[in-house]
C-alpha cells in the first residue's frame, strides 16, 4: 500500500465517528434522496412496476453495500472505491471511480440543493439554493463531529413527516391495494430503468465508507454500519412508495413534482401538507450535507496521490477536515445551483455512481477467503446489477455519463505520459 494512500508524511483525519453516527450520516444522505426526488421519474419509467424496480434497485444495491463494506474494513481510508479500485485493479481503476464519484456526485449535490429551493420558496428556488450550499459547506469545515450531529437530527424530523405520511396513506378511504397490482403497462426496459433511477436513492452508505479514516474502529463500525442504514432505508421505502401508489396509483405518482404532499392532500388530510414540505427541504439538506461529506472525502485521497493538485490534500489544524477539497466543492456546486437546471441529474448522477460501484464489486470479487471476502456470488451480481442498470437509464443520462467517463481516462492519460516524459 502506497505512502499516500495512508496519508503517510501528510496530517491525517481524526477519528471521531461511532457506529450510531456513521449510521446517520448514511441515513442522511439515502432517505432524503430518494423519497422525495427518485419516486415520481422511477414511477414515469416502470409505471405499476415501480415496487419492482424498488426491489431490484435494493438488490443491487445489497451486493453493493457488502462489498463495499469489506473493502472498507479493509483499507479505512478516505476515498472509498478510489482507494479499494487502486489497491486491488491499478491505480487507473480507482481514479476513473473516483473521477465517477466526484461528478456524479457534484451533480447530486446541485440536485439536491435546488430542491431545497424548490420547496422552501419556488419562485427563489436559485438563491435559496446557494444559499443552502453556502451554509452546509460552513457547516462542514468547521468538523465532521459537527455536521454528524445536524445530520442525526435532521433524520430524526424526517422520519417523523415520512412516518406520518405513511399512516395517514394508509388509513384514508382513498388508499386502494388494487393500485398496488403491476399492470400491462409495467416493462422489463421500464422496470430496469426505474431501478436505475431509484439506485441514486440507495447510494448514501458510500458516504460511511469515504468517511472511513474518519470513524473509530473501522473494521467493526463500517461493516456494521453500511448494511443497518441500507436495511433502515429498504423499510422506509418501501411503506412510503406502497402508500403513495395506493392513494395516488402509478399515473397520479408519475406526474406529481411534489408526490408526498399531493398523496398527503388527496387522502382528505391537508393540514400535514406544510409539514411535508418542510420534511422534503430538510430531507435534501440532509443529502446535501452528506455529499458535500464524501465528494470532499474522494477529493482529498484523490488529491493525495496527485490525481487532483495536492494542495487539496491539506488537512485543517484546528477542526481536521480535508477545508480546501470542502471549499473547492461548495463553490463549484454554488456555481452549478445558481446557473443550471439539473432535471437530469438523477440520471446522470446514477451513471457515474453506478460505474464507481462496477469497479467496487470487481475489487471485492479480488479479495481472499483471509481477507474476508464475501461469497463470490455477490461482487459478481453487483457487477452485472451495475452495469445492466447503468445502460438501461435514459439515453441522454448514459450519453453524458459516458462522455465524462471518456473525459476523465482521457485525462489519465494525458497526465501518466506528461509524468513520462518528465522522469525520462
Amino acid at each position: 500500500m502506497s505512502q499516500a494512500s495512508q496519508g503517510g508524511g501528510a496530517a491525517v483525519l481524526e477519528r471521531r465517528l461511532g457506529v450510531f453516527d456513521a449510521v446517520v450520516i448514511g441515513l442522511g444522505s439515502m432517505i432524503g434522496a430518494g423519497v422525495f426526488a427518485a419516486l415520481a421519474p422511477a414511477a414515469r419509467a416502470a409505471g405499476s412496476g415501480l415496487l419492482v424496480g424498488l426491489a431490484v434497485a435494493a438488490l443491487v444495491a445489497y451486493c453493493n453495500a457488502t462489498s463495499s463494506a469489506r473493502l472498507a474494513a479493509r483499507y479505512p481510508q478516505s476515498g472509498g472505491t478510489y482507494v479499494y479500485g487502486r489497491e486491488r485493479l491499478g491505480e487507473f481503476w480507482g481514479y476513473l471511480a473516483g473521477w465517477g464519484f466526484v461528478v456524479g456526485k457534484t451533480a447530486s449535490c446541485a440536485a439536491m440543493a435546488l430542491t431545497v429551493g424548490s420547496y422552501v420558496w419556488p419562485a427563489h428556488a436559485h438563491a435559496v439554493a446557494v444559499a443552502a450550499v453556502v451554509a452546509l459547506t460552513a457547516v462542514n469545515y468547521v468538523g465532521v463531529q459537527k455536521a454528524a450531529w445536524l445530520t442525526r437530527a435532521i433524520v430524526a424530523v424526517v422520519l417523523a413527516v415520512l412516518a406520518a405520511v405513511v399512516a395517514t396513506c394508509l388509513t384514508s378511504t382513498d388508499a386502494q391495494v388494487v393500485r398496488l397490482d403491476i399492470g400491462s403497462d409495467a416493462s422489463v426496459t421500464g422496470v430496469l430503468q426505474a431501478a436505475g433511477l431509484l439506485f441514486f436513492a440507495f447510494a448514501g452508505y458510500a458516504r460511511i465508507a469515504t468517511l472511513g479514516e474518519e470513524v473509530k474502529d473501522p473494521a467493526r463500525t463500517i461493516p456494521r454500519a453500511i448494511p443497518l442504514a441500507l436495511g433502515i432505508t429498504l423499510i422506509m421505502y418501501a411503506a412510503v412508495a406502497a402508500s403513495v401508489l395506493a392513494v395516488l396509483g402509478p399515473v397520479g405518482l408519475a406526474r406529481e413534482s411534489a408526490p408526498l404532499a399531493e398523496a398527503v392532500r388527496q387522502a382528505g388530510v391537508p393540514g400535514p401538507v406544510p409539514v411535508v414540505r418542510v420534511g422534503a427541504a430538510v430531507a435534501a439538506l440532509g443529502s446535501l450535507l452528506a455529499l458535500i461529506l464524501g465528494v470532499s472525502r474522494t477529493t482529498l485521497a484523490m488529491a493525495r496521490d496527485r490525481h487532483l493538485p495536492p494542495a487539496l490534500s491539506a488537512v485543517h489544524p484546528r477542526f481536521k477536515v480535508p477545508y480546501r477539497a470542502e471549499l473547492l466543492v461548495g463553490a463549484v456546486v454554488v456555481i452549478l445551483a445558481a446557473t443550471t437546471d439539473v432535471r437530469g441529474a438523477i440520471g446522470f448522477s446514477s451513471f457515474g455512481v453506478l460505474a464507481y460501484y462496477a469497479v467496487a464489486n470487481a475489487s471485492a470479487w479480488t479479495l481472499t477467503q483471509e481477507e474476508n471476502r464475501p461469497p463470490r456470488t455477490i461482487p459478481t451480481v453487483g457487477l452485472a446489477g451495475c452495469l445492466v442498470l447503468a445502460f438501461t437509464l435514459p439515453a441522454t443520462s448514459v450519453a453524458w455519463g459516458a462522455a465524462v467517463l471518456a473525459l476523465g481516462a482521457a485525462a489519465y492519460g494525458v497526465r501518466r505520459r506528461l509524468t513520462a516524459r518528465q522522469a525520462s
